[in-house]
Formats: C-alpha cells, sequence, structure tokens
C-alpha cells in the first residue's frame, strides 16, 4: 500500500513540476507585464528607438495606438509633398492641456508627447505603403523637445535622427498617376525654424480652431475637443471655439478656404515673433479678415531679382505681378514659399490661390 501511495504522489510531483514549465514558457517570470505600457522617462527621452515608447501595439507600423494613445487631426492640415499624416497625442496619467483662446494652440502639461507619422501609400515597385518618419515633440520642464524616428527599409522599427536626409523613391497618387519624390526629412535646425516662437520651441497643429470638428473614433464619431475633454486630457469649461474652414472645401467661401490654408502652411513664420515676422504679412487666421494682412495690394520689401513685374505680393486680378502665386508655384529654394516642409508644387493650392487673386477686385490705389 505504501508503495502504491508513494508512485500516486510521485505521479502528482511530477504533474506540478511540468505544468509549472508549461507556464514559465508561456509567461517568463521575469517579463514585467507592465512592460507594453507607454513609457515616456523624461529623464531619458529621447529615447534611439521609437519601439521604446510603446506608443503603439501590434505591429508598429500598423500604427495602432496603445492605451492612452488619443489619435486626432486638424481640419486644415500642413502640406507636406503629399505625405499623408496619422497624429496622435499622449499625457501622463492625471495630467491634461488647458484651454489658451481659440486661436492658440492648447497649452500642453509636462510629459505630454504629439506625435506625427508621415507615409505615402502606392510607393512603387511594390504598390504598398511606405512609412518614412515619425516625428515627437515631448514636453519637458516647460519647453518642448524635438526628436525625429526614421523607418528602416523592413518597415520594422525607426531610429533617432535629429541630422536630416532626403528620401528618394516613386509613388501613384489617386488619379493613377506617377511621381518621383526626393522626399525630406528635416534636421533639428529645420524644424526649429518652422516650430519656434520668440526662440522657443512650439507645437503648429493644435491650434483650438483648427481641431474643432469631428472625428471618428474607433467607439463613433465624436467631436474632437468634446473627446479630449472625455478621456481627461483637456480640462472643461473653454467655449467652445469657431473652427477654421476646410481648405479644400469648395462649399466653403473661397477667401476663407485661402486664409485656412496660409493660417496652417505660412502663420507659423509670418506672424509676430515667428521666423519671417519682419515681413509685411501676417497669416494666422485671425489677422487674415484684413486684405492687407494677406498681401492684398502690399508692395514687395525685397523685390525679386529678374522679376520687376511683380510689383504685389498680391495683385487682385492680376496672376502675373501677384508675387505670392509666383513663389508657391515654385520648387527654387530661394524664391518658394513655404521655404521648408515641401520640395514640389502643392497643385491645388496654386489652383486655389488663382482662383482667388481672379476673383479680388482691382487694381490696387
Amino acid at each position: 500500500m505504501r508503495i502504491k501511495w508513494f508512485f500516486v504522489l510521485l505521479a502528482i510531483v511530477v504533474m506540478v513540476i511540468a505544468c509549472r514549465h508549461e507556464t514559465d514558457e508561456v509567461v517568463p517570470p521575469d517579463i514585467d507585464p507592465s512592460a507594453l505600457a507607454v513609457s515616456v522617462d523624461l529623464d531619458q527621452v529621447p529615447y534611439p528607438t521609437l519601439s521604446a515608447y510603446h506608443f503603439f501595439t501590434g505591429v508598429m507600423v500598423d500604427q495602432t495606438p496603445n492605451g492612452g494613445v488619443l489619435p486626432y487631426d486638424v481640419i486644415t492640415p500642413l502640406f507636406s509633398d503629399y505625405a499623408r499624416k496619422f497624429h496622435f497625442v499622449w499625457m501622463p496619467q492625471g495630467s491634461s492641456a488647458t484651454f489658451d483662446g481659440p486661436d492658440a494652440s492648447l497649452a500642453f502639461p509636462n510629459g505630454a508627447v504629439l506625435i506625427k507619422t508621415f507615409y505615402f501609400d502606392n510607393v512603387q515597385p511594390t504598390n504598398e505603403r511606405k512609412v518614412l518618419e515619425t516625428r515627437l515633440l515631448i514636453r519637458r520642464n516647460g519647453q518642448w523637445l524635438f526628436a525625429d524616428y526614421v523607418w528602416n527599409a523592413e518597415q520594422t522599427e525607426a531610429t533617432l535622427d535629429l541630422n536630416g536626409r532626403s528620401v528618394p523613391f516613386t509613388w501613384r497618387d489617386d488619379q493613377q498617376v506617377m511621381h518621383d519624390l526626393n522626399y525630406r526629412i528635416p534636421a533639428a535646425a529645420e524644424c526649429f525654424t518652422c516650430h519656434k516662437l520668440n526662440n522657443n520651441p512650439v507645437p503648429i497643429g493644435t491650434k483650438a480652431r483648427n481641431m474643432a470638428h469631428a472625428f471618428n473614433y474607433p467607439d463613433g464619431v465624436q467631436e474632437q475637443l468634446a473627446k479630449w475633454v472625455e478621456v481627461g486630457y483637456l480640462e472643461a469649461g473653454f467655449p467652445t471655439p469657431q473652427p477654421v474652414a476646410k481648405w479644400n472645401d469648395v462649399n466653403v467661401p473661397l477667401n476663407d478656404r485661402v486664409r485656412a490654408y496660409v493660417d496652417m502652411n505660412c502663420a507659423h513664420c509670418h506672424a509676430d515673433g515667428k521666423h519671417c515676422d519682419y515681413r509685411p504679412m501676417r497669416f494666422a487666421w485671425q489677422e487674415t479678415d484684413n486684405p492687407i494682412n494677406l498681401g492684398v495690394c502690399v508692395e514687395p520689401e525685397d523685390p525679386l531679382p529678374g522679376h520687376p513685374e511683380l510689383t504685389y505680393i498680391v495683385a487682385p486680378s492680376n496672376l502675373a505681378r501677384s508675387m505670392l502665386l509666383h513663389r508657391i508655384s515654385s520648387t527654387d529654394e530661394a524664391v518658394r514659399m513655404p521655404l521648408l516642409g515641401r520640395t514640389v508644387v502643392h497643385e491645388e493650392a496654386v489652383e486655389l490661390f488663382t482662383e482667388w487673386i481672379n476673383s479680388l477686385n482691382g487694381p490696387c490705389n
């Protein structure tokens, strides 16, 4: 009888050991269950790789946001050589942004991270999506820190690179037209040129007016700023801002479409305390209800060499004399505007400004 019970006990011990071994293979005891939570250590950032932050779950290139990483977008986006973008925001638990007026960016707390990924669809020869870069703005000690992550060819990882580079490739647009592009990933100095106010780095896209619209979240369509309040990323109690126009919405007044376009694409330089504040134009949405700030009938302070015909920044009903149209139609680095952030002509914007200039009453006095 004792021998029988001995073998029974021995069998139980073997089964327990086997179960422990099987469990250890599935969840090793040295793996911290919190390791996949978002990680933003302000004493350690920027990390050398994008994956170290754990902003995304699953296959990172799919850009599926992790817990606490909230997708968002803007009404009128910045043109970046036709690149498409994913926008996300993350904040430390218990912290939130505050409303700083309809025309200003939201005021973010320390630890907040703005995440923007640039990609193209239908990249040749495989006709697949190609993710190029993910830019981070990290709020640390009351200042914004730039970190740009460049994706590898395998689309498995993005590494920190603040030196800038150009990436050549061919892509097919929605009209089935092929384009050869030498896409520019900016260096840190280029980022600072656009993202500065009184020599301090600032966000561009998170103006309250440009975010005041509905967004299609996984759990349904909801007003974006209300969603931020709901998840605790924005303090409640602010007045609902009047949104900017959507620049390519043909049902919106033409003048408002132009105002929205320059607000996003030009105002980060042409404003007080910005890189081009010495120029006469003031392109922020709240200032362009005055046509003078759009350059209408304003003589350029610095005429373009070889172009004496460009006598006004905007000459009503006269395309040939309008310097603004000439600049946005050019890819010459000495002429084009915006100078940074694009290397090709935004053809749809040229059409917009052509229509707008022809709609203005002239001539100038």
